[in-house]
């Protein structure tokens, strides 16, 4: 065997010491033609020489095989190809803008609408007051209530919104928005979801950008204050990055340097005229947002991304919500193939632009070759046939060099912003439910416009049975077909040579089964409030009127967790906590103690103090950070040593959400 092959894993590894962001252009475009000549290298193989044709059955094993695997590869590369050109990060340019606009006579009118169907009130509270207290005053917020419901109105009217109840609910969201449309007349409009919370300089650092005529849309990324049901229910929380941290720091991007950026429907400010111009928000979409960015496109508006976390919403909180999500978004973008305004409509979208956007669509379709690679260890087993023919010097010289160096080279060619082996191994529990999407959308059966459910106590874990029959059948298929690799000895010889991968491949659809239900599993959540990670020096006010000293460990709006350096009698209760001058000391009882570690809840608070703590918990600048994802070799242990445990949500364990540190 040849070792050369195996040399090019020192360039992705070398390249590596650098991130990617603070790299020359040629090192990202070096990166790019390695994979796609490994790839080239390995497809003309896997062609030409692994088929495996000896009988009818194992023809067309192979041949499916060969597909699902070029599908994959070959859809893969379409991203890295776009990320040849240039793209820019407009974060660089943000304070320039900002500066400009403030020194200028300018002033727009901005009207912030903020549709709201069936949540929670204290989720919607948290978007109203946030969006009542931007430093840019020149605005109007307007509560676009489709439920109709007598306690929106008053919260409304309470905090000094606009409150619209349309007489008719039709075409959902885009049908609220423009109704919202006909009865404001801002120059600028900001649309934000009800559960999302806008930082206090979020009009601030926009609205420079729509300084240019010809911007018609200005797209900011999408975070969330709470993790989301992957992350919490393996309790890997600081080891695993929300699959949209992917997308708004290396897809959007990529797509801005191709003029090509995809509206989220949530977090960006528009330019009225540029609305008006496409007639509204386009009704009788599913992703409305993604088709109306689409048409102002065509009719030759700028549509630009800054990539600055201004604003932060609520991800799914249970693992069906969290697929039912991505089935509609996927629905969504499937459906936007068959209008005449979708990617592949006629109009004015260049080739690069179209390329950029179909990306997205091909995105969902990845989902059943997947699940061809799910199921094809099963004919070694349980069929006795070899897909694929391929003995170990082959797997060295062909397959390693190709699956390590993307192993290597993902994480930085992504910017920090996901892993290569995890991101697959956690996205198997979205396989199966996301290929029937697929499938029944391609059949003509497209499904509605569903709002997300929101802040849900559940007093009980429990399982999606949806989510977990298909996985159930799946590792009961996997652990017959393992046991006869193992057992059986009357193998034919293509077989018995096979053995060694077939093994391996069996054991890994093991693992990433069981891992995909651990991750099913939603844990109970008497506390439906997201709590926030802290290290923040403290006062305390005990009993006897005397402050102590303390650090802040956690934080959200039902309590706080902290820890004394030093003792504290039993016979003193602790009274008010202050950490900051933006909040006055807040009133506490105590929940839980162990040792010098207390958690508090915060006693009731005053409108005011309520809106004080919602402030500084969501809405201070530069709160949520661009976290690196971690390496994955100990990311992969973390995961492993978790599989068995089930992660315990009680006072000094809890689900934590990173903030900045505060300087």
């Amino acid at each position: 065997m040849t070792l050369l092959p195996l040399v090019v894993l020192f360039w992705p590894i070398w390249l590596s010491r650098q991130p990617e962001q603070q790299s020359p252009i040629w090192k990202r475009r070096s990166l790019i033609l390695l994979i796609s000549l490994l790839t080239a290298r390995y497809l003309h193989w896997r062609v030409t020489c692994s088929l495996n044709l000896s009988t009818h059955l194992s023809t067309g094993l192979s041949l499916v095989l060969l597909t699902a695997e070029a599908w994959l590869l070959l859809s893969g590369l379409l991203p890295l190809w776009l990320a040849w050109r240039r793209f820019p990060d407009r974060r660089s340019e943000m304070q320039q803008l900002k500066q400009q606009w403030q020194n200028s006579s300018w002033r727009p009118t901005v009207d912030i609408l903020v549709p709201t169907y069936g949540e929670p009130l204290q989720v919607l509270e948290r978007s109203l007051i946030a969006c009542c207290h931007l430093n840019y005053r020149n605005s109007h917020v307007w509560v676009l209530d489709d439920s109709g419901r007598n306690e929106v109105k008053q919260l409304a009217l309470r905090l000094g919104c606009r409150y619209r109840h349309r007489p008719s609910r039709t075409s959902a969201k885009a049908g609220n928005l423009n109704d919202g449309l006909r009865h404001c007349s801002g120059e600028l409009v900001a649309v934000f979801d009800a559960d999302f919370i806008p930082q206090q300089d979020f009009l601030d650092c926009c609205i420079g950008f729509l300084q240019d005529p010809s911007v018609g849309l200005l797209q900011t990324p999408q975070t969330f204050i709470n993790a989301d049901p992957v992350m919490r229910n393996l309790g890997m929380e600081p080891w695993l990055l929300p699959d949209e941290e992917s997308f708004y720091r290396w897809i959007e991007p990529v797509r801005d340097g191709w003029g090509a950026v995809v509206c989220a429907g949530t977090a960006f400010l528009a330019r009225r005229s540029a609305i008006d111009s496409v007639g509204g928000f386009r009704e009788q979409a599913i992703s409305e947002d993604f088709v109306t960015g689409l048409r102002l496109r065509r009719r030759g508006w700028k549509l630009l991304y800054l990539q600055q976390k201004l604003s932060a919403g609520l991800a799914a909180e249970t693992m069906a919500d969290f697929v039912r999500q991505r089935q509609r978004w996927a629905n969504g973008t499937l459906q936007s193939l068959r209008l005449h305004d979708g990617p592949l409509g006629r109009g004015d979208l260049r080739v690069g632009e179209r390329m950029a956007y179909l990306e997205g669509v091909v995105h969902w379709f990845n989902n059943m070759p997947r699940l061809v690679l799910m199921l094809m260890p099963l004919s070694y087993g349980l069929l006795n046939t070899v897909p694929i023919l391929i003995s170990t010097d082959e797997a060295l010289r062909m397959l390693l060099p190709l699956w390590a160096t993307l192993l290597l080279s993902i994480g930085w060619i992504n910017r920090g912003s996901r892993t290569a082996l995890l991101s697959e191994l956690t996205g198997w529990v979205l396989t199966v439910p996301l290929t029937l999407t697929v499938f029944t959308n391609l059949m003509g059966r497209i499904g509605g416009f569903r709002v997300t459910p929101k802040h849900q106590r559940r007093d009980q874990g429990s399982f999606s049975l949806m989510l977990v029959s298909p996985l159930l059948v799946l590792l009961l298929l996997n652990v017959v077909n393992l046991h006869g690799l193992i057992t059986v000895t009357s193998l034919n010889s293509d077989v018995f040579d096979s053995r060694t991968l077939g093994l391996t491949w069996a054991v890994i659809n093991l693992f990433s089964l069981w891992i995909a239900l651990r991750a099913c599993w939603d844990p109970p959540a008497r506390d439906p409030a997201p709590w926030q990670a802290a290290l923040l020096p403290a006062a305390l006010e005990t009993s006897d009127g005397q402050w102590a000293s303390c650090q802040i460990t956690a934080l959200s709006e039902s309590g706080v967790e902290l820890n004394m350096p030093g003792a504290m009698s039993s016979q003193l209760t602790i009274t008010r906590l202050r950490w900051t001058d933006a909040v006055p000391a807040l009133p506490v009882v105590q929940e839980s103690r162990q040792g010098q570690r207390f958690a508090l809840r915060w006693q009731e608070l005053s409108d005011r103090h309520r809106q004080l703590l919602i402030l500084w918990l969501f809405c201070r600048p530069g709160c949520w950070p661009d976290r690196q994802a971690p390496p994955e070799w100990r990311a992969l242990m973390a995961l492993i040593s978790r599989l068995l445990i089930l992660p315990a949500r009680r006072p000094f364990s809890r689900c934590l959400t990173a903030q900045t540190p505060l300087q």
